[in-house]
């Protein structure tokens, strides 16, 4: 009953969620003024705009801007790969992870939930991010670690200065700060996130122009990436689980079940461009849940955000009931090129209906 109840699960999340139930709901698309993160134009566009202190290019990781930076720098340097996947960089993929953090600045999860200091907060320090923040450390390892496989693999060429990420003020051994650190103590990511960059780098000398890619392959670059995202969230888990308790239970739940949740959106290659993610985006809980707040009945969200919750929730539940098993024959079924387009054109045939037809199915 399980295995099937968490494939169900899984649909309602994928069908609630696919860019055009989204946009037909909503109305929303990458043409409006709230396509791009809060601050995006405030940000440092390029390593080079970080300042350089003793020989070192300098990023204040806990600050909001300085790791929307980091972002615009991957995004702009890697512009020129996805130029026939549309205008102004919106196909380029890595659009998922500034997208992500903006929403979780937009809606609190940022800053400090112990309430001990006033980092995040408007009346206090609103650019930083609290350590203590569970959402803030595992976003690290999908910012820094991601930035620093990106400078080994030459995604910014050869760079005149060393990189320094700035540590924060507690749990510094919980992350890695330069290049070299971060080979020293988690070599596995930094081998992923460099393959992916390395994977773009390849193309380019098959390039006929700079908007021509001709061995780009979409699929095999989702495919990195993904990999590299949900090994970087698997990496993460266990070693912030403890954040979790400065969190209320209905929000603590919410990050475990977002987390788990990923690795079955990754394993479709869902394309993380920037009008997917935006209309992906339209549908998580707009600010942080608390105590009280009871999954599918929490008043202040739409029933789409209720849906999704509960979704994620039930998804979550069925794979741990089954020890993993759901996840594992759902990654079969879409261990091909030709199963994930057929698992999105499942997707797509059930857009239309309310009701899942699971005999047919």
């Amino acid at each position: 009953m399980w295995p099937c109840f968490g494939i169900h699960a899984l649909l309602v999340v994928a069908v609630t969620l696919s860019p055009a139930t989204a946009a037909a709901r909503s109305g929303n698309d990458a043409t409006g003024e709230n396509v791009y993160p809060p601050l995006w134009d405030l940000a440092p566009e390029n390593v080079l705009d970080f300042p350089v202190k003793d020989n070192k290019i300098v990023i204040r990781a806990w600050n909001f801007q300085d790791r929307l930076g980091v972002y615009k720098s991957l995004l702009n340097a890697s512009a020129k790969y996805f130029a026939a996947f549309g205008p102004q960089n919106s196909g380029n993929i890595l659009w998922g992870l500034p997208l992500q953090h903006g929403w979780q600045f937009r809606t609190g999860r940022l800053a400090d939930p112990s309430g001990v200091t006033s980092c995040g907060y408007e009346n206090g320090e609103l650019l930083c991010l609290s350590v203590r923040s569970w959402w803030s450390c595992m976003n690290y390892y999908l910012a820094i670690i991601p930035f620093l496989g990106a400078v080994e693999a030459g995604l910014f060429g050869q760079l005149p200065y060393e990189i320094e990420i700035l540590p924060p003020e507690e749990r510094k051994d919980d992350f890695c700060y330069s290049v070299k650190d971060c080979w020293s103590r988690m070599p596995e990511l930094m081998d992923d996130w460099k393959a992916y960059f390395e994977y773009l780098l390849s193309t380019e000398h098959e390039a006929v122009s700079s908007a021509s890619f001709s061995s780009f392959k979409l699929d095999d670059a989702l495919g990195l990436m993904w990999k590299a995202h949900t090994n970087s969230i698997g990496y993460a888990l266990p070693k912030f689980q403890d954040s979790l308790k400065y969190l209320s239970d209905p929000e603590a739940n919410f990050g475990e079940d977002w987390a788990s949740g990923v690795d079955f959106i990754g394993a479709t290659h869902f394309s993380t461009d920037l009008p997917n993610t935006n209309t992906f985006q339209a549908f998580l809980p707009q600010r942080m849940l608390v105590e009280g707040d009871v999954i599918p009945f929490i008043s202040d969200f739409s029933p789409e955000q209720n849906r999704v919750l509960m979704s994620l929730r039930a998804l979550h539940k069925a794979n741990e009931l089954t020890g993993g098993l759901l996840l594992k024959l759902w990654q079969k079924a879409m261990s091909t090129e030709e199963g994930r387009k057929k698992g999105r054109e499942l997707i797509e045939s059930v857009t239309s209906s309310h009701e899942f037809d699971l005999e047919g199915i």
